[in-house]
């Protein structure tokens, strides 16, 4: 099969979509022949970006049988070059953020509803990373049988690697040798529950408990979900936890690494925010790859991520009591068993979310 993979952001943009679609086009390319239009520029480059990716993709596509869009912010690109070559088929990676845009409130969700959602469903076929995702788009009018579950994946030799405690406490800033460090790895935005976990979960939890946020900003005045970083320094002063939770709104790839192998227990409290959603949960088996226990809450695209027992526990969202009862519960488990437990749930993520079986999984849907 021959591919024409168009992507509205790629490496070296950092960003859940960038590696998404980075890791899916070197997966499928060790079994089909694929070009990769991508745009390493970031969001300010797409209005020249789109019109020359147009007129480059118009040619390309007498040469490839299939497109397929990285995101669904390249809806209008892909109906458009469908009408001009309406024997071959189009595809689109299809997100959270790609259906949910068109429901929140401002004129630019208004004009993304009005040309998107009409462009998605003239595609062959959604790529949706999260059965959540697909029950939202059918909200929206997309017909169902459009769309297709196809999980994130993962790559365990890009993350797993060997560090020790010591190279913790240089990130952290003190000596955690005989704590125990949760971590909350994803941006700061209010669905993510990071403040509401600092807030509310770990004034309960027990004093040698200490916890590292990282993850992305949200620039001001960007169109999508709002900053929550500041709420989350503001829930730290008011409980008194600075020697206990530190926040990395930039933390490089390798301090990331080390955080990902040392860690005792990686958290995804997500909450139920109108507007936004967890399409997937990617952080959930990034840390399950990387033998690590996780909890996270049992809503949205993180019920596709993790299963429970499996790769990981799923807690009531929102529930206090439910979150410091299971927490207690694994740092108070011997440490032995907590490393077999551990050893399972990579073997489970490295069976069933490796981007080898991922890509084949996306074209056995697109030779259908």
């Amino acid at each position: 099969m021959k591919i024409l993979f168009i992507s509205h952001s790629f490496p070296p943009i950092i960003g859940g979509v960038e590696n998404q679609n980075f890791q899916l086009s070197k997966a499928l390319g060790k079994s089909a022949e694929i070009r990769i239009i991508k745009n390493t520029r970031g969001k300010i480059w797409l209005p020249i970006f789109i019109p020359l990716t147009f007129f480059k993709a118009f040619f390309l596509m007498t040469q490839y049988d299939v497109c397929l869009l990285g995101s669904g912010i390249l809806a209008p690109l892909g109906s458009t070059l469908k009408f001009f070559h309406p024997k071959k088929k189009f595809f689109c990676v299809t997100h959270a953020l790609d259906i949910i845009f068109a429901e929140k409130k401002g004129w630019l969700s208004k004009i993304y509803k009005i040309i998107n959602i009409p462009a998605l469903k003239k595609m062959d076929k959604l790529f949706m990373v999260g059965n959540a995702t697909i029950e939202e788009a059918v909200k929206l009018g997309i017909p169902k049988n459009k769309c297709k579950f196809i999980p994130n994946g993962i790559n365990k030799n890009e993350l797993r690697e060997k560090h020790n405690r010591k190279e913790l406490s240089k990130i952290f800033g003190k000596n955690v040798k005989d704590k125990k460090v949760i971590l909350r790895l994803g941006r700061f935005v209010p669905h993510k529950g990071t403040s509401w976990f600092i807030e509310n979960v770990m004034p309960e939890l027990p004093k040698n408990v200490v916890m590292l946020a990282a993850g992305g900003r949200v620039a001001r005045n960007t169109a999508g979900d709002k900053d929550d970083f500041l709420n989350s320094e503001k829930a730290i002063l008011k409980n008194k936890l600075e020697n206990r939770v530190k926040l990395f709104p930039a933390i490089p790839q390798a301090d990331l690494k080390i955080l990902l192998n040392t860690v005792d227990l990686v958290v995804s409290p997500n909450l139920h925010i109108p507007g936004s959603m967890e399409g997937f949960g990617i952080n959930a088996i990034e840390a399950g790859v990387c033998e690590r226990i996780v909890l996270a809450s049992n809503i949205e695209g993180l019920l596709d991520a993790i299963k429970d027992g499996k790769n990981g526990t799923l807690v009531e969202n929102e529930d206090v009591n439910a979150w410091v009862e299971a927490i207690e519960k694994i740092i108070n488990t011997d440490t032995s068993i907590l490393k077999k437990r551990s050893q399972k749930v990579g073997e489970y993520v490295e069976k069933n979310y490796a981007w080898e079986k991922i890509a084949q999984r996306y074209l056995k849907e697109m030779k259908k």
